[in-house]
């Protein structure tokens, strides 16, 4: 699984972290997602496409 983030889409919204926060995190200074783990393992890939559908801005794509 591949993840992609588009950091000028994101709206700080936080879904990605609650989704997947072994994945994603957020910037201290603007709240925009950051990948931390950009190589997860199989038991994440479910809260990962979570956190993409839940995603008010679309910013996060994942290429399987």
């Amino acid at each position: 699984m591949k993840i992609v983030v588009d950091q000028d889409k994101c709206v700080s919204s936080g879904q990605c972290v609650l989704n997947a926060a072994e994945v994603f995190d957020q910037r201290d200074d603007d709240g925009v997602v950051v990948i931390i783990n950009d190589d997860p393992a199989p038991e994440l890939y479910e809260g990962i496409r979570n956190a993409a559908a839940a995603c008010p801005a679309q910013a996060i794509q994942i290429e399987e």
